[in-house]
């Protein structure tokens, strides 16, 4: 007797929808942006907080992320055909087409219609204001004006992804603070080189795209340069808050090896073209804003 043994086609299962459409708000970038929102929060109450200050502090981190996902999934739709040609991002619903864009922008406008309505009703308006003004910010100005304009596109529309901290603090207290304006300042500074290291190992992906990205329009060994010097840069500003005292002594030492050692890796970098070098100078970047701010909130309560 003959016996026949064949291999089963195996067929990769689609995502849900409710999975696909999670995965237009850009999960992993939204956790840093809530995550800096909360420190700034923290910062913002002296002492440990109330039961009251923590609920208040739950409802704008809500708020916050759902305004947040709301600007990510806007940002899909916008950039759709250019997500498309890029390996890293042709796997998007929105790209793939797995999601149309009519869905994607009710998804969106439902996103941020039910964040603004929880920071305005439960939070206070002025979080609501500026929330908004980064959702514009990120999803309009950047996206749709500054990304396909200029190679300082992630300059100037770095101001939006910078306001996560003062998004917190006027959610605790309902003024913009010299303090958290500090904080966004890091982030600002520390958005440049952060993403030019990744734009140098994806410069293929940006010039098929016809992205004007600083390593398209100006070269390799200009970016390299750039980020090291904006490390320079950001390394000074981290030790502000311990020089105007809002931070102690344990925030400056995690201040001192973190800065140094970003500013460790984008020299690597500098001096040697390298995928790799471009990839460790990116997740180290991540890592120094994560254990950063971390180190704030430890530095608090000492």
């Amino acid at each position: 007797m003959n016996t026949a043994t064949s291999t089963p086609c195996v067929v990769a299962a689609r995502p849900s929808t409710w999975r696909q459409f999670y995965s237009l708000t850009k999960p992993r970038v939204l956790q840093l942006i809530v995550f800096c929102a909360v420190i700034g929060m923290v910062l913002a109450v002296p002492g440990v907080p109330s039961g009251a200050q923590l609920q208040l502090a739950l409802t704008a981190a809500l708020g916050i992320w759902l305004v947040a996902a709301a600007a990510a999934a806007f940002n899909c739709v916008v950039e759709q055909k250019i997500d498309a040609r890029m390996r890293r991002t042709a796997w998007r619903p929105s790209a793939a087409g797995t999601i149309s864009n009519v869905r994607t922008m009710g998804f969106s406008a439902l996103l941020c219609a039910l964040g603004s309505a929880i920071l305005y009703v439960w939070v206070n308006p002025l979080t609501m204001v500026l929330t908004f003004a980064t959702f514009v910010g990120y999803a309009v100005v950047y996206t749709l004006i500054l990304k396909p304009l200029t190679p300082q596109n992630i300059v100037i529309g770095g101001a939006s992804g910078a306001m996560p901290p003062l998004l917190g603090w006027t959610a605790m207290t309902g003024v913009v603070a010299p303090e958290a304006l500090l904080l966004s300042l890091i982030i600002f500074l520390w958005t440049p080189p952060h993403f030019w290291a990744l734009a140098l190992y994806r410069v293929e992906d940006y010039r098929k795209a016809g992205l004007p990205m600083l390593p398209v329009t100006h070269g390799l060994a200009f970016t390299r340069l750039q980020i090291f010097l904006y490390t320079l840069v950001l390394f000074a500003a981290c030790l502000l808050p311990f020089v105007l005292r809002m931070s102690g002594w344990f925030y400056l030492a995690a201040a001192l090896l973190l800065s140094a050692g970003f500013s460790a890796h984008a020299f690597a970098l500098w001096r040697h073209e390298s995928d790799a070098w471009a990839r460790k100078t990116f997740r180290f970047s991540l890592i120094h804003l994560s254990l950063l701010f971390a180190a704030l909130l430890i530095d608090h309560y000492l």
